[in-house]
C-alpha cells in the first residue's frame, strides 16, 4: 500500500491557520478543513485521528515558533531593559499578527473549551517565566522600579495585549462606526501602536529619580 503524501499533514495545518481565526476551535468543521486543504477527509483521520489532536498540534506549532524566537531575544551585549523591551516587542508582534486567532482562543477558553484551556495552562507559564526573569534582571540592574513581580508582569503584558483583544472585540461586534475602524486599527491594533504602548509602560516602571 502506498504511503500517503508526507505534506498532507502540513496542508491541513496551513488550512487550520487560515480557518481558526475565523471559526475558533468550537466552530471549526473537520469537513470544511479537509475541503479547504483539498484533502480527502480520510487523510485527516489518518494523520490526526481527532479534531482535538489536530487543534493541539496546530496551537503547539504556532506557539513553538514564537517561543523559539523569544528564547533568543536576550543579548548579552544589551542591557537587561533592552532585552526586556525586545522580548515584549516580539510578543507584541506575535499578538498583533495573530490577534483574531488569539481573540477566538480567548473566547473558546471562556466557554470552557477543554483543549484550549489545557493548552493555555501548559504553555502560558513558559513565556511568563522568560518575561519574569527579564523583569527581575532589569530591576536588579536598577533600570526598573522595584515592584512586586506579578504586578510588573500584569502591567507590562496588559499594556501589550489587553487593548488588542478589546479592540478586536469592538470591531467584531460592530460597536464602532465604520469611520472609526481605521483609526482603531492603526492606533491600537498595529505593531507600531503596540510598540508605543511598550515604551510608555516601561517608562511607567522606570525607577524614581
Amino acid at each position: 500500500m502506498t504511503r500517503p503524501s508526507q505534506n498532507i499533514d502540513q496542508r491541513l495545518l496551513d488550512a487550520g491557520l487560515q480557518l481558526l481565526p475565523k471559526t475558533g476551535c468550537r466552530n471549526l468543521s473537520v469537513r470544511r478543513l479537509a475541503e479547504h486543504a483539498d484533502v480527502n477527509l480520510g487523510m485527516f483521520h489518518y494523520h490526526f485521528k481527532s479534531k482535538d489532536n489536530f487543534i493541539r498540534a496546530l496551537l503547539l506549532k504556532v506557539y513553538e515558533d514564537m517561543f523559539a524566537q523569544l528564547e533568543i531575544t536576550a543579548n548579552e551585549t544589551h542591557s537587561p531593559l533592552e532585552n526586556l523591551r525586545a522580548a515584549l516587542q516580539l510578543l507584541g508582534r506575535f499578538g498583533s499578527s495573530n490577534r483574531y486567532l488569539l481573540f477566538r482562543l480567548f473566547n473558546d477558553a471562556m466557554a470552557g473549551e477543554v483543549v484550549v484551556t489545557e493548552f493555555f495552562s501548559a504553555n502560558a507559564p513558559r513565556h511568563l517565566k522568560v518575561i519574569s526573569s527579564l523583569i527581575s534582571e532589569a530591576q536588579q540592574s536598577g533600570e526598573m522600579a522595584i515592584v512586586p513581580l506579578p504586578q510588573a508582569i500584569a502591567f507590562l503584558l496588559g499594556a501589550v495585549m489587553s487593548p488588542v483583544l478589546l479592540g478586536v472585540a469592538v470591531l467584531e461586534n460592530g460597536a464602532v462606526a465604520e469611520h472609526i475602524a481605521g483609526p482603531l486599527e492603526a492606533g491600537v491594533l498595529s505593531e507600531e501602536a503596540v510598540n508605543q504602548r511598550i515604551d510608555l509602560a516601561l517608562r511607567g516602571l522606570a525607577p524614581s529619580a
